[in-house]
């Protein structure tokens, strides 16, 4: 049997692009004779769809884009991945469904059993879970097809009751297709890679697994397709960050192939600069603005943002404060010669004295403290916005996770943006992700690298006046937000225990200001935003 994997990247509620593009490929398949071949899950519609599924003419149009796709499925089978409508009386009103289409119609519904609702899944709020469960036969060959999840219940600590593939190699299936939406961490790919061989292990059968690509906002979902023998080898993997297509043939399926071995880094840069591209190209913009400061993150930034649109297309806007060293703003412009981008110089110091004019009668009394310093991020905020607003551009935002963590930011001044690109980096991978950009030659100086983070507020202020250096600081962080370590697990690990009080009550007291933050691309395991759903009134166990 010849299976095409058809490695796609959709467009949320674009139904009309989506079904164009999968007939375009089923079209492909037919020319090179395959007999079926396979989408990803909700292709048709996207993933996540979230509350368009609560629109019935969204429904409708995902049903008429799959009659439209049947009508192509002549010599051919096709699956493709979509909601159908729960017919019982009792239950949610949808499945997520994988369609198996074949002979101009619809054969088979097959629809997902294990329903994730946790990080930044919440597929139990719109679909039902299936209790049925049957193979397909096919040009001789019997097809256990599973939905993404309905996998991944193999490990030693099961999340779910069920298993389908339990029920469903009763039925003596010779192969597992399996479509999925995955979303990129930079630790999922081994995991996810583990989890599909120990499958094909468990069950002896071959695995062709099919997975999104692109970014929907803040998930990117980095491809990595692949085909796996009864010997639980991979014998093919797609590409990662892009759109893929390739024929298989099970008659020649027994060669495994090399890892591709991606670097933690490596993968981190590729995921961003696709999420970067994405985010602006399905909204419809070309070009992004930010605000270059002669730092490791703005440069960073600028980096991924020339990478990812073009440097015709990134404008920096550098807006020095009487604060500001020649260094930073000599170092910001050698920056942007390196990328060949543009920039504006536009200084605040006149801004900061108006406001602080008129605030003066009403500041009477009182000492200046950190109500000044944010005066000079939001003065930059307003700034930016403007220049936003007056070209139709994207501001991006140039905060790290170390900072977003314990609110090392300015609402309304430095947090400002359409998009968050390190948002889910902390520093120390920020500085990671700056040597990398300069593996094949400098394009960030190597002053913004080696000298030491400030934001120039105040006179030689340091990042390190109000916070634990990073190398500790985050690796706190990632005990309490990666991994949800309590308090008394964190010191257990080492910690001086003032410190770690010190950083968890600062996370936990900047929930407000996470909560008005622009999205974030996700990387990690665990990021701010519809991953980390944390109150912002609670009181805190620290």
């Amino acid at each position: 049997m010849r299976i095409a994997l058809a490695q796609l990247d959709y467009h949320i509620g674009n139904l009309e692009y989506n079904t164009q593009k999968i007939i375009d490929k089923i079209i492909l398949a037919k020319s090179k004779k395959v007999d079926i071949i396979v989408f990803s899950e909700l292709s048709i519609c996207g993933y996540p769809p979230r509350d368009l599924l609560e629109f019935k003419n969204f429904i409708q149009g995902c049903t008429n884009s799959v009659n439209a796709i049947s009508e192509h499925c002549e010599g051919i089978a096709a699956i493709v991945g979509g909601p159908s409508i729960n017919t019982k009386k009792e239950g949610k009103d949808l499945y997520n469904s994988a369609f198996f289409l074949a002979d101009k119609q619809i054969k088979k519904i097959v629809n997902k059993t294990l329903l994730p609702t946790y990080d930044v899944f919440e597929e139990y709020r719109y679909f039902e879970s299936n209790d049925v469960f049957e193979c397909i036969d096919y040009k001789g060959e019997r097809i256990a097809l599973t939905v993404c999840e309905d996998l991944w219940n193999i490990n030693e600590n099961p999340l779910y009751i069920t298993c389908p593939m339990d029920a469903l190699i009763a039925q003596k299936p010779t192969m597992m297709i399996n479509i999925a939406a995955s979303p990129f961490d930079y630790r999922h790919i081994a995991e996810r890679k583990k989890t599909l061989q120990d499958n094909a292990e468990k069950y002896s059968l071959p695995l062709f697994y099919v997975n999104h690509v692109g970014a929907q906002t803040e998930l990117i979902f980095d491809g990595g397709s692949l085909a796996i023998n009864s010997k639980a080898e991979i014998v093919n993997e797609l590409r990662y960050f892009e759109e893929d297509f390739k024929v298989i043939d099970t008659d020649n399926f027994d060669e495994p192939v090399l890892d591709f071995g991606f670097a933690s880094v490596e993968l981190i840069y590729g995921a961003l600069v696709l999420g970067i591209q994405e985010y602006f190209e399905k909204l419809g913009f070309k070009k992004a603005i930010l605000g270059m400061s002669g730092g490791i993150d703005s440069a960073v930034v600028l980096a991924l943002a020339v990478d990812a649109l073009g440097k015709e297309n990134v404008h920096s806007v550098l807006m020095p404060s009487k604060y500001s060293s020649e260094a930073s703003v000599g170092d910001a412009l050698e920056m942007i010669k390196n990328t060949r981008s543009s920039h504006d110089i536009i200084a605040i110091d006149d801004v900061v004295s108006s406001f602080e004019s008129t605030l003066k009668e009403k500041f009477q009394g009182q000492a200046p403290d950190i109500t000044e310093e944010n005066l000079q991020a939001r003065a930059r905020g307003v700034i930016l916005m403007a220049i936003s607003n007056k070209f139709g551009n994207i501001l991006i935002n140039t905060t790290n996770k170390s900072e977003a963590a314990v609110g090392y930011g300015t609402l309304y001044g430095d947090m400002c943006g359409g998009l968050s690109l390190l948002g889910d980096v902390y520093k120390t991978q920020v500085y990671e992700l700056a040597n990398y950009i300069n593996r094949n030659g400098e394009i960030i100086p190597q002053n913004i690298i080696t000298k030491a983070p400030s934001a120039e507020l105040r006179p030689d202020q340091k990042d390190s006046d109000s916070l634990p250096d990073y190398n500790i600081l985050d690796k706190v962080l990632f005990e309490y937000i990666e991994n949800r370590k309590d308090v008394k697990e964190i010191i257990a690990f080492g910690y001086e225990a003032t410190l770690v009080h010190r950083i968890l009550k600062m996370v936990n007291a900047n929930e407000y200001k996470r909560f008005q933050a622009p999205p974030i691309l996700r990387v990690s395991p665990k990021a701010f935003g519809s991953g980390r759903r944390m109150p912002i009134v609670a009181k805190y166990l620290v």
